[in-house]
């Protein structure tokens, strides 16, 4: 089973009001995540909530999505979430998406693709990549949880990955959305206008 966990817990400090609630094609930023999520057959979807805790539950319920509420996001460690989110998964998921909670612009046949190529190969980790460049959302099979779980505050998804090169299953696409997400009120205006992949 294929889970996903989505890293919303942030406090929006640079979009300067709740991004993850910010109006996006007939839904919200998560939403529109949740749609996609849902969409491409993800069995079980952990969404983890920190600040804006109230609106973000608000905006996935009725979605395929659960929550799971970080007490220490105020550190602002994507670190801490995703450990929230894996213990939150239920037991059969043998491998998670990590997603992030701000990118609206992710794409069904981008989380199908990296799903099939884990399918096909059973690598620990597969990444997708746009000329040369990682971007989410990527997968990681059950048997590395425990070397994210053991990773401690200050510790980075980046320096995981970097410690894990080897392991890693690139997957080829050709849309740069992996590499977006929405942190100012400019990414989002920009975003929003219509940027098609």
């Amino acid at each position: 089973m294929i889970g996903a966990v989505i890293l919303a817990a942030g406090e929006s400090k640079r979009m300067g009001r709740p991004k993850m609630v910010l109006p996006w094609q007939g839904t919200t930023v998560i939403g529109q995540v949740a749609v996609v999520l849902c969409a491409a057959g993800i069995e079980a979807v952990v969404a983890v909530t920190g600040g804006d805790r109230e609106q973000v539950e608000a905006a996935l319920a009725g979605t395929c999505v659960q929550t799971a509420f970080n007490p220490r996001y105020r550190e602002d460690q994507m670190i801490l979430s995703l450990q929230v989110g894996l213990n939150a998964l239920p037991l059969g998921v043998d491998a998670a998406l990590v997603v992030l909670g701000d990118q609206p612009q992710i794409q069904a046949q981008v989380v199908r693709a990296v799903i099939a190529a884990y399918r096909e190969s059973h690598a620990p980790l597969v990444v997708p990549s746009y000329r040369m460049r990682r971007g989410h959302p990527w997968l990681v099979q059950a048997s590395l949880w425990p070397a994210l779980l053991a990773m401690q505050a200050g510790q980075t998804l980046r320096d995981f990955l970097n410690r894990h090169a080897a392991q890693i299953e690139y997957v080829e696409v050709d849309t740069p959305s992996i590499l977006k997400d929405l942190d100012t009120p400019e990414d989002y205006e920009r975003e929003l206008q219509g940027t098609s992949y």
